[in-house]
């Protein structure tokens, strides 16, 4: 059986990515996301893992979390092995990201539904080694040229 890490941070990356909760029984799969006091009420339902969670707003503090989370990062990937990353973005993807192209794992990242008509940063970075990159948004076909379009997954 494939094993599958289902990766996001909290809020609307997590609530697109839990739209694709059909299939990970379909997979040896583990969820990750960043541990919030929502987060923790969901360990019932999914087999899952945290991150630390970092806001951008204090600039330095979100880089020493940012760092934690990379070392954390290798611990989780090493600890489960996926063979594949699925990403819906953003903070907490970047370095499972790296870490699965480094070990020659594959790399799935679905844009936001949020953003229509201009990329995100965290897109821009990732859609250059992703092995299956999905925009939500036809227009963001233009951004993405080799993307695949799948439309919404809400």
């Amino acid at each position: 059986m494939k094993k599958v890490m289902f990766i996001s941070s909290v809020g609307g990356h997590l609530t697109q990515l839990l739209q694709l909760d059909e299939i990970y029984n379909n997979y040896e799969y583990v969820l990750v996301t960043d541990r919030t006091e929502v987060t923790e009420k969901m360990v019932d339902k999914y087999n899952m893992e945290f991150l630390v969670y970092g806001s951008r707003s204090n600039l330095i503090k979100f880089l020493f979390i940012l760092l934690f989370n990379c070392f954390k990062s290798l611990y989780l990937f090493i600890k489960y092995r996926p063979d594949w990353v699925v990403t819906t973005g953003a903070n907490a993807c970047g370095p499972m990201c790296c870490l699965a192209k480094l070990f020659g794992k594959k790399v799935l990242f679905i844009e936001s539904f949020a953003k229509r008509n201009t990329p995100t940063v965290t897109g821009k970075l990732i859609y250059k080694f992703a092995d299956v990159f999905v925009v939500q948004w036809e227009e963001l076909l233009d951004y993405y040229p080799d993307a695949e379009y799948w439309g919404w997954i809400y």
